[in-house]
């Protein structure tokens, strides 16, 4: 039977390259959607959609458990969803630190509690972050104050993940790019060098590697796909 992976952001600029290139590995892909996405992925048949908002926790562990049900069993999540604001912290609101922590730590977190549940009882499963220089350079990270903060979460879970795991076959894996060559990194930042970023298809790349036999055998790995940016 192929594998079974849970995949948020799917419908994102990356989450495209990476249903591709998993498609390509035939995986089973398990993935949310908005109001407005349903049709997403509607041609694929290694894709089943489920309309779900992962800052919502009673959504989001749905979502996991009727994935489970039409999966059977579930190896890997993926945890793509996330989002962006520019803001120093002198100029950062609270709602700005609730907004950040909703994308980017709470998309992740209430799917990784009801998985690692799942997890435990059938003998271990992966988890993938997409991690943010900034969170390991604080430097990076000064004009983006909310967003490397819940970021830094994102490394913190990965490494609780491991600490409990150890035993049980469970692992987390933060994939960090520099910028990722997306439209809309190209279209906020127009003047750059594109070549330098990391394109997409790359971390999808990367990402296909961590699910593989070798990767699987990697622990408390943070990978670094930088490029030359």
């Amino acid at each position: 039977m192929p594998k079974q992976v849970i995949v948020t952001g799917a419908t994102g600029n990356l989450g495209k390259d990476v249903v591709k290139k998993l498609t390509e590995l035939g995986y089973g892909l398990h993935i949310n959607v908005r109001e407005g996405k349903t049709n997403a992925y509607a041609d694929n048949a290694n894709v089943s959609n489920y309309l779900a908002d992962l800052a919502n926790a009673e959504q989001a562990e749905l979502f996991v458990a009727e994935a489970i049900t039409n999966a059977g069993k579930i190896d890997a999540g993926i945890l793509l969803a996330g989002g962006f604001a520019m803001a120093k912290l002198t100029d950062t609101t609270d709602a700005d630190i609730e907004q950040m922590m909703a994308m980017n730590f709470k998309t992740a977190f209430h799917i990784v509690k009801p998985l690692m549940k799942h997890f435990e009882a059938n003998g271990g499963g992966q988890f993938i972050f997409i991690g943010a220089r900034p969170a390991l350079v604080p430097e990076a990270g000064t004009g983006s104050f909310a967003y490397t903060l819940a970021k830094t979460l994102i490394f913190q879970m990965a490494d609780l993940i491991n600490a409990e795991g150890k035993s049980k076959n469970i692992t987390a894996t933060v994939i960090v790019p520099s910028i990722i060559d997306t439209p809309d990194n190209r279209a906020a930042m127009p003047n750059s060098d594109f070549s330098k970023w990391i394109p997409a298809s790359d971390m999808a790349e990367g990402i296909a590697f961590v699910l593989s036999d070798t990767g699987k055998k990697l622990r408390q790995t943070v990978l670094k796909l930088y490029n030359e940016a």
